[in-house]
């Protein structure tokens, strides 16, 4: 049954009365942001000169998020919570700026917006103004780890933050326009995956409101009933709060904290007195007060408060229109500034002992922080995991396959700091040695035959990338570490959280106070060339393009060609800090090139000659063959012995790329290759024939400075795809071995008359190996088993 608590009176007269001028006080600062440029505490009466030239900011949700700040303090402090907020409506970016200098962190961290009538000009100033900070809730705000751009991701953050954290309570408040996003409502269910035994706890505070930026919002209108039973449905027990009238509201959340506060406690206890764990029913709040409460009821006659008028600026004429100059000075003065802050501007000693001290202070929470708490992660060493490589080519095995007990030893290493996230994909993606140490976190029923599934379990998997991702980015923000693994082409369904993050660690780089946090690492498996079974649905590799559209120092991009390759860019990877690390490998069988030493030299190059694959002999070659990506280096291989066998007397230089963003100049990105270093291994002259996982034109785009990007030709996935075998995959994108050749024969001057013969036989090969699929099912064997046979030269390995 839901709770609606409309005669409780926990809160003294005197405590009331605090609580309310509190609240006032917030109100106050967070008008002040939206409006003012001069005169903070209305010494004298309001001039145009006193208001912003641009009026940015939005007030709607602001009221509603300065009184659940306000009363998630009251509670901090008579319980000793240690307690964050995740405040969905990022919009509300002045309500939790007001709030965080009230508490004395704003001026702790910017020492020029101090805590007096200066500071509070300057904190007006800043807000929404060049050179300022922005109007969300930004990574500027201390105690944030959400930005406001995030819309429909606050949920999971939250859980994010929860989970290893046993002390922790996340106050999450959603909006209701937020509410209606696909990854937020997905995101009620997240509590079926938390275990009340060893995390911490999420309140979430849905705040109806009523209206968006132009419409009444679905869960507002919907009957009541409907959304209690849509909570209830999602494994919560719904407390409702309501009203309009201040007095009445504070005491109705004051207590339904209290109740939902005890009810966590008691769930916590139960879980942890050493029984059985089972999901609970979690508590969650739904406050309903008006838009724009406090703010202007009318304005020119038609009415704001209540409605989606509030939303951002309710007096937009105000440097213009005295009558609205008026009702900004009535508006500010309602909320009775000579009452809330003394002589100096700084709040009044009764306001200033409201707040929780030191690190109890939301906005001081050193885990919202990251960075502070962050510890390394105890790493096996991934040398002893790695195939025997006695020749190149040799054994086959499939890359994240030979990286799974790797994981599985990470994760028994770091039972509390790491964990391993997917989209039900961690065992197709061949990392299931993991389930022999763990299971599948699982709070919901189970049945006989289920696999791998209990409360303790450290691998999240849950068929929403969004929910895998908000999960990780909650995680990685509360200092601890972890893995996203993933079909290839499906990863893009978290574009957009991806640029969040990223802006986040861009600018949190700039911020001094910010500590750096572990890196948000991808691996991304059942890639575009081995989704021939699937088909075309599943061929993209697009991920990549996209990644690296963000800045230079946040993003880092590899595609290790082997299993040792691959285990070393992993463990790179989980010790790097403060970036986005996409991987892309294969599971499936494959030759392995490089014995673990040499694939640590490798990696740490990024790329480099591979001597026992090239016929330069040290001198300069004819051709370039470049490869990056585990199939085109297999293709670029095989194309290798091909001109090898036929055209002995052609000097072919064999370069691999493991770190992609090597081929960008090194004013370009950190890990970018010198031009002269760059020429050295590519020539400044020479055809470079060059194979790579994704779009070709990404290879474009990062060499395009170099001197010779005109000799340049790239072959990758051109959106060709169906469902196939695995050398028709790559005969359909022209990136297959035969083809290569000919790019060779067609690029080297002086050789297309003399090969004119191969250039034929190549031809007729692709057609014979396309015919034998047609009939067959099937590759031809002489393909599909293809082994590199080196020279008997000995110096060349």
């Amino acid at each position: 049954m839901d709770t609606v608590l409309d005669a409780q009176r926990p809160l003294t007269d005197d405590e009331l009365r605090r609580l309310d001028a509190y609240w006032r006080a917030a109100n106050y600062l967070t008008v002040g942001q939206i409006y003012l440029l001069g005169n903070p505490l209305l010494r004298e009466p309001l001039t145009p000169e006193d208001i912003k030239p641009r009026l940015l900011g939005h007030w709607g949700t602001s009221p509603g998020l300065n009184l659940i700040y306000a009363h998630l303090n009251r509670v901090i402090v008579a319980r000793d919570l240690n307690a964050m907020l995740i405040t969905g409506p990022g919009h509300g970016g002045p309500a939790i700026v007001a709030n965080t200098w009230l508490e004395g962190t704003w001026s702790e961290r910017y020492h020029d917006v101090a805590y007096d009538e200066a500071g509070m000009a300057q904190l007006f100033r800043q807000f929404s103004f060049p050179g300022g900070i922005p109007s969300h809730v930004a990574a500027d705000v201390p105690g944030s780890i959400h930005e406001g751009g995030e819309l429909g991701y606050a949920v999971s953050h939250a859980y994010g933050a929860a989970f290893d954290n046993p002390d922790l309570v996340v106050a999450c408040v959603v909006g209701d326009g937020e509410a209606e996003t696909g990854p937020l409502a997905g995101s009620w269910l997240s509590n079926v995956f938390l275990n009340p035994a060893r995390d911490g706890a999420v309140l979430p505070i849905l705040h109806l409101n009523g209206y968006k930026i132009a419409n009444p919002t679905v869960l507002s209108r919907i009957p009541e009933e409907d959304l209690l039973d849509l909570m209830r449905g999602s494994g919560y027990e719904p407390y409702v709060v309501a009203g309009d009238e201040p007095a009445l509201v504070h005491q109705m959340l004051a207590a339904t904290l209290d109740e939902a506060l005890d009810a966590i406690a008691a769930i916590q206890r139960q879980a942890r007195s050493g029984g059985a764990v089972e999901r609970p029913r979690w508590p969650m709040i739904i406050l309903r007060t008006p838009k724009g409460w406090t703010g202007p009821a009318e304005v020119d006659g038609t009415q704001v408060e209540g409605t989606y008028r509030a939303h951002q600026v309710p007096l937009s004429k105000v440097r213009d229109n005295p009558q609205h100059l008026a009702e900004l000075e009535q508006w500010l003065r309602s909320y009775r500034p000579e009452e809330l802050f003394d002589a100096t501007g700084a709040p009044v000693e009764e306001l200033r002992t409201l707040p929780p001290r030191g690190d109890r202070r939301m906005s001081a929470n050193p885990v919202t922080n990251g960075g502070l708490v962050l510890r390394d992660l105890d790493l096996p060493d991934f040398r002893t995991y790695g195939v025997d490589v006695p020749e190149p080519g040799t054994p086959m095995a499939g890359a994240a396959g030979v990286l799974g007990p790797w994981i599985r030893d990470v994760i028994a290493a770091n039972p509390q700091t790491f964990r391993l996230f997917g989209p039900d994909e961690v065992a197709s993606n061949r990392l299931g040695a993991a389930f022999e140490v763990t299971d599948r976190v699982w709070m919901a029923g189970t049945v006989p035959g289920d696999d791998h599934l209990s409360p303790d379990g450290r691998v999240m998997e849950v068929l929403s990338e969004h929910l895998c991702q908000g999960w990780l980015e909650g995680y990685l923000l509360t200092g601890r570490h972890g893995v996203f693994t993933s079909y290839e082409a499906f990863i893009h369904i978290v574009d957009s959280m991806v640029n969040q993050h990223a802006k986040w660690l861009k600018v949190t780089r700039a911020i001094p106070w910010r500590q750096p946090i572990a890196s948000l690492n991808y691996l991304l498996s059942s890639h575009v060339w081995r989704q021939d079974h699937n088909g075309f649905s599943h061929q993209d590799p697009g991920f990549i393009d996209h990644v690296v559209n963000k800045k230079a120092e946040v993003v880092r991009v590899y595609l290790p060609p082997d299993a040792n390759t691959l285990l070393a860019t992993m463990d790179h990877c989980l010790r790097s800090r403060h970036y986005i690390n996409v991987v892309v490998a294969g599971k499936q069988q494959a030759p392995n090139w490089l014995t673990v030493d040499e694939a640590v030299q490798h990696t740490r190059r990024g790329l480099g000659i591979w001597e026992w694959a090239s016929s330069d002999s040290g001198t300069e070659p004819d051709v370039v063959l470049a490869c990056c990506g585990d199939v085109p280096t297999l293709e670029t291989l095989a194309a290798a012995e091909l001109l090898r066998k036929h055209l002995p007397e052609l000097k072919v230089r064999l370069v691999n790329v493991v770190d992609l963003m090597r081929l960008q100049p090194d004013t370009a990105h950190p890990h970018g290759l010198p031009d002269n270093e760059f020429d050295t291994i590519f020539t400044a002259d020479r055809p470079v024939i060059f194979a790579y996982h994704g779009y070709p034109w990404l290879i474009h785009r990062l060499t395009y400075r170099r001197t010779n990007h005109e000799n340049l030709h790239v072959r990758g996935y051109k959106e060709e795809g169906t469902t196939t075998t695995p050398f028709d995959m790559v005969m359909l994108n022209d990136l297959d071995r035969f083809h290569l050749v000919i790019d060779v024969i067609d690029r080297v001057p002086g050789l297309a008359a003399r090969a004119a013969h191969l250039r034929q036989r190549m031809v007729d090969a692709r057609h014979a190996a396309r015919d034998y699929t047609r009939e067959h099912g099937e590759d031809d064997p002489q393909v599909a088993e293809w082994r590199w046979v080196r020279e008997t030269d000995p110096t060349n390995r």
